[in-house]
């Protein structure tokens, strides 16, 4: 029997375990880094453990520290969430010989499946059909473009290790392979600990459909149905369903068959996902993954199973309840993955404090989160805020649900990527099932992401905002009750009050006259109904809306009927500019730099590389927005940069 559990992990996926932790009646045992210290899901556990550092690598990377936070806490069991080192043989065999219960797959199978070269070779043996791939680790820059020819372009440049899209990069022509391989590299050693790449044809069109299995040691390996992962950005998935919208019966059952027999292949047991391509009706091998999925949650919420509750039963030495070894579908599943990056511009993550997290109770929404509010959103891990799963009757009322979910939210103090969401989610491409891998290629997610609440809609919303900010002033006030805000014993203009929005500037003027009446700049009838410090209804040409508004410092949060809008109070008097060098180049965020190959002095092209840096686990680079001179480096390889740091300076 497992009486305490340790989660090797962090976040919403270590809050997700607890939960079924306590239904089935076991301790729990958080560990936490540094940053993570006031972390939500460290006060849910019934112990927790300090790692220390503050990085991944001196905290859930660290093997010796987990092991030992489990003897110290008196724990028989870590399970390992996933991601840092879920997909680890080494971390798992560690914890079997300490002589503690391993909710996870064989090393043996970690092992096998966690290179996705040999994970490839082990396929071709057991039938499964693949794409065709070549080992380039270690290839000389000619060696490696002549392997491109012979896989053919478009191809994948892909990390051996990992997964998640890290260490994975198109490459559509010769000219660019040599740097995405290099990049790819870098990225997997600094994920995975491991920098073997390899290419693979690159098929367009395609959908990614995987298969839910399970494994016991009595004998039962079974398919738990397929989830579609198509809508993805960087090769990372960011709207998952079930089932699939364009999976026939006989297909189902042959995808099925194929993932048990690639577990098989490894005598797999416990919980594991075998990702397939699909295309023009085939469907190709892509790769396994050893581990509990981030999109779980549309299995269990169609399934009516619990994952969590069966990887521990299997660890335990139980068999697979009846229901798992023939699971039925039940209506639709969808998950959103919400992230505090910005599509805007090409997805960088946002850092910063959430002041308010939350989303209304609603039927049929479910959320997983490592967040609330005041959390602290920094740049040492994965962006990811929250999963969102709506399940509905059928696939058009699970994306109904979804999307009015993620539009009721209340989520403030960070960018986020609610509003491309919620786009997608009611897309007519999405909608009709038609959407593969290449949907946000053809549609541009800076123009999807823009946000929900623009023109008309900001202005009311901005009205909604200076309302509610007067009536918190008022008993603050030291004059009489009956005179109200703004009053003047001669004539004048209205109370004005600034806001940057979405569009830019968005200027609302109010006068409130002596009867309490209230009179603004903008066009149409109004009526204002039960104005609150936070909430306020305005009717406006006999339409009535009720915005609730919340405020920090100069920022106005405001959502309203369309949507949220963001709204920065401008001050009447506003300070000077400060002047910067032109030609000033600065850190989208704060991150490490990786590699700078340009030097002061140096002759640079529109486009080309001047720095590349790490923040949350990804590389971004930064490039010359046009041609010059190099003429300041401000920083160096394994300088930590804050956002908006001057990094290079290039004179045109």
């Amino acid at each position: 029997m497992v009486a305490k559990l340790l989660v090797a992990n962090r976040g919403e996926i270590a809050r997700r375990i607890f939960r079924t932790c306590r239904q089935m009646g076991i301790g729990t045992v958080a560990v936490f880094s540094e940053p993570d210290r006031s972390a939500r899901f460290v006060a849910e556990a019934d112990r927790a453990v300090a790692l220390g550092g503050t990085t991944a690598i001196e905290s859930y990377l660290d093997i010796e520290k987990l092991l030992e936070a489990a003897r110290r806490s008196g724990a028989e069991a870590i399970h390992p969430g996933y991601g840092f080192l879920a997909e680890n043989a080494g971390f798992a065999r560690a914890v079997l010989d300490a002589g503690l219960t391993w909710v996870g797959p064989p090393p043996a199978a970690i092992e096998a499946m966690g290179s996705k070269l040999e994970s490839k070779r082990l396929m071709v043996a057991a039938g499964v059909p693949t794409l065709p791939s070549i080992d380039v680790t270690g290839l000389d820059d000619r060696a490696l473009v002549e392997a491109g020819r012979t896989v053919g372009f478009p191809l994948l440049v892909k990390a051996s290790a990992g997964g998640g899209g890290k260490g994975m990069r198109v490459v559509h022509d010769q000219a660019g392979l040599v740097e995405a391989a290099q990049g790819a590299a870098r990225e997997a050693v600094s994920a995975f600990g491991d920098g073997t790449i390899f290419l693979e044809r690159y098929l367009t069109r395609t959908r990614h459909i995987e298969i839910q299995i399970f494994a016991d040691d009595h004998g039962h390996t079974v398919s738990l149905l397929e989830r579609e992962c198509s809508i993805q950005r960087r090769h990372q998935k960011i709207i998952e369903e079930a089932p699939s919208p364009v999976i026939a019966p006989d297909t189902r059952s042959r995808m099925g068959e194929a993932a048990v027999a690639a577990a098989l292949a490894v005598d797999y047991r416990g919980a594991g996902t075998v990702e397939f391509l699909f295309h023009d009706g085939e469907f190709h091998f892509l790769e396994m993954n050893t581990r509990l999925q981030v999109e779980h949650p549309v299995t269990e919420l169609t399934t009516g199973l619990d994952l969590v509750r069966l990887q521990i039963m299997v660890a335990r030495g139980e068999p697979l309840p009846p229901e798992a070894l023939a699971p039925r579908s039940t209506g639709h599943a969808i998950e959103a993955r919400l992230y505090a990056e910005d599509p805007r511009h090409g997805f960088l993550p946002a850092t910063g404090t959430l002041d308010r997290f939350r989303f209304p109770e609603s039927e049929g929404i479910r959320v997983d989160s490592g967040v609330e509010d005041g959390s602290e959103i920094g740049s040492h891990y994965d962006p990811l805020l929250a999963k969102v799963i709506a399940w509905g009757a059928d696939r058009e009322e699970a994306a109904a649900r979804l999307a009015t979910a993620l539009t009721r939210a209340e989520i403030h103090g960070s960018v986020t990527n609610r509003d491309l969401l919620v786009r997608i989610l009611q897309h007519p491409e999405f909608l009709s099932g038609a959407a593969d891998t290449g949907f946000l290629d053809r549609h541009d997610p800076a123009q999807l992401g823009q946000p929900m609440v623009t023109g008309p809609g900001e202005e009311l919303a901005a009205l909604a905002a200076a309302l509610c900010a007067r009536q918190a002033r008022l008993p603050e006030r030291r004059v009489a009750a009956t005179i109200p805000a703004g009053f003047r014993n001669n004539p004048s203009q209205p109370e004005w009050t600034w806001f940057d929005g979405a569009e830019g500037e968005v200027r609302i003027g109010v006068r409130f006259d002596r009867t309490g009446g209230i009179h603004t700049n903008l066009d149409g009838r109004f009526r204002i109904v039960g104005l609150e410090p936070e909430r306020v209804g305005i009717e406006r040409d006999g339409l009535l809306g009720w915005y609730r508004v919340h405020r920090a410092g100069s920022i106005h949060h405001v959502d309203g009927p369309d949507g949220y809008a963001r709204l920065v109070e401008q001050p009447r008097f506003p300070a000077a500019t400060i002047e910067e060098q032109p030609g000033s180049l600065h850190a989208p965020m704060p991150g490490k730099v990786i590699a700078v190959p340009i030097a002061v002095g140096d002759t640079v092209a529109e486009g080309q590389t001047l720095l590349v840096m790490e923040a949350m686990k990804m590389e971004h680079t930064l490039r010359a927005p046009f041609g010059g001179h190099v003429s300041a480096v401000g920083v160096a390889v394994g300088d930590q940069v804050d956002a908006h740091q001057v990094l290079v300076v290039i004179e045109a």
